[in-house]
């Protein structure tokens, strides 16, 4: 027998997020719902990120806040460089033509995320006061792009949420083949040259899965953002020497 869910906390602005253990679990209809309401503004995205809680609504829809139990993570030395995204990146790096850019344009790849058509999804949860609340984490040095660029053409990338040594992702797009896996590859480059051990991808899809993302729990998960939150964060900037951490590394995936 399923079990009436819990009534959904109503936050005011300012007010303390609940506990993660009180979110919904697999019995309730939205498993990983903590909380509605409250704002989107910088102060309270940063604390909500450092507790392992993220906003993810649609149009017409309060903010909800999750966090889901167990979590999709990427650990970075566990990323997949299969052999037909190892041959694509191969021949971007070496193409004069192709360029690899850091929040050169946050806001238009913040926006092709958000109009990229997806299969089995009629619409977006990246709404507009999402995209406007991100462009400020932007402004406020905590939310980054990772970009994609193909003669001066912006063709794929991602962006993300950076505190400390963690780093959270939330979306991605492409307009070319493996426009987005490169501007991924590129990301888990520059976080093992910097030490950055785990990316966070909330949600479990075959997608991610594909690409070496596997759960951990919710405990594991706020622990790891407790020891690496803290920490200095990285100058956001790529380096061509990068890709020698992907390259190279014996961990990949050679299929």
């Amino acid at each position: 027998m399923v079990k009436a869910a819990r009534s959904v906390p109503w936050l005011d602005e300012g007010e303390e997020f609940p506990p993660v253990s009180n979110a919904w679990g697999h019995n309730n209809p939205a498993p990983g719902l903590l909380a509605a309401g409250g704002a989107l503004n910088v102060r309270t995205l940063v604390k909500a990120y450092s507790q392992g809680i993220f906003p993810w609504f649609s149009e017409g829809q309060p903010i909800l806040w999750w966090s889901p139990e167990p979590r999709m993570v990427l650990k970075a030395q566990d990323f997949k460089l299969h052999r037909s995204l190892r041959k694509s990146l191969k021949h971007f790096i070496t193409n004069p033509r192709c360029e690899i850019r850091f929040d050169s344009a946050f806001e238009a790849v913040i926006n092709a995320c958000a109009y990229k058509p997806r299969e089995g999804q009629p619409g977006t949860w990246i709404v507009p006061d999402m995209v406007k609340a991100y462009n400020n984490l932007h402004q406020d040095g905590h939310a980054h792009s990772v970009e994609t660029w193909v003669d001066d053409e912006l063709v794929g990338g991602l962006y993300c949420v950076n505190l400390g040594g963690m780093v959270f992702g939330e979306s991605m797009f492409a307009h070319q083949t493996d426009a987005s896996k490169i501007a991924l590859s590129a990301l888990v480059a520059f976080c093992r040259a910097k030490n950055i051990t785990l990316i966070d991808c909330q949600q479990n899809t075959r997608h991610l899965a594909s690409l070496g993302a596997a759960e951990i729990s919710r405990e594991d998960f706020i622990s790891h953002i407790q020891t690496s939150a803290n920490q200095p964060e990285p100058a956001w900037r790529f380096e061509p020497i990068y890709w020698n951490e992907v390259l190279t590394r014996q961990t990949q995936t050679q299929q």
